[in-house]
């Protein structure tokens, strides 16, 4: 535990962890520009995260790409953004108090912020989600909804990683979906053209009519 939090609580390693939260792949130049250092402290600091399994790399070609390792490792990063939020620390980039960033956002492959949390509480609520054990699981009731808006289930239920998991929003203070269920409709929700990613940000931009769209789909009453 004391050689992880080593590693994630240098300065420059911690920016450029935060970097790579928008679930991108990006190379180490890139990197170094979004942490203010030079390209070969970039990498020394990569090569460290990448040995520690934290951050992994692909080639293609003459580049080499980083991303985040998987979720358990984006997840612990969202705590500790919540964590260092709550007790006072001053965020070295856009926080939670900036609007955009606070309604919708990406978080690793995921829909955070109110927006983020709405779907949470509304499947929640519909009882499409089960949210009574340690792992919030789907219903039959959730796997009906989830074939409704174009997502298959069964496909996701393939793959090595869980359908559903529960990530403590850092700016909202409740839990957002993750797992491979919330990175579907992430994707659906881009695919429906309800939203767009903002251009270097994790910020997610709803249109009007796509914002009208999600909440009308994701009903939650107060």
């Amino acid at each position: 535990m004391a050689a992880i939090a080593g590693l994630i609580g240098d300065r420059t390693r911690a920016t450029i962890l935060m970097g790579l939260m928008e679930g991108r792949s990006v190379t180490a130049s890139e990197l170094a520009r979004a942490a203010s250092v030079t390209k070969q402290t970039a990498s020394a600091h990569l090569s460290k995260l990448v040995g520690a399994r934290l951050v992994a790399v692909a080639n293609a070609g003459r580049h080499r790409y980083f991303r985040i390792a998987d979720h358990h490792v984006a997840g612990v990063i969202e705590s500790l953004v919540g964590l260092a939020h709550r007790l006072g620390a001053t965020p070295i980039e856009t926080g939670p108090s900036d609007p955009a960033m606070r309604k919708a956002r990406v978080c690793y492959d995921h829909l955070a912020g109110d927006l983020g949390v709405l779907v949470f509480d509304s499947l929640s609520q519909q009882g499409c989600l089960r949210t009574t054990g340690a792992t919030p699981a789907l219903t039959e009731k959730g796997e009906r909804f989830c074939r409704d808006i174009g997502i298959d289930v069964a496909a996701l239920e393939l793959g090595r990683r869980p359908v559903c998991l529960s990530c403590l929003d850092w700016s909202v203070r409740r839990h957002h979906l993750a797992g491979a269920l919330g990175a579907a409709i992430l994707n659906r929700v881009y695919a429906l053209g309800w939203a767009r990613r903002q251009r270097g940000s994790r910020v997610v931009s709803f249109s009007a009519v796509g914002e009208r769209a999600m909440r009308a789909r994701f009903k939650y009453r107060l």
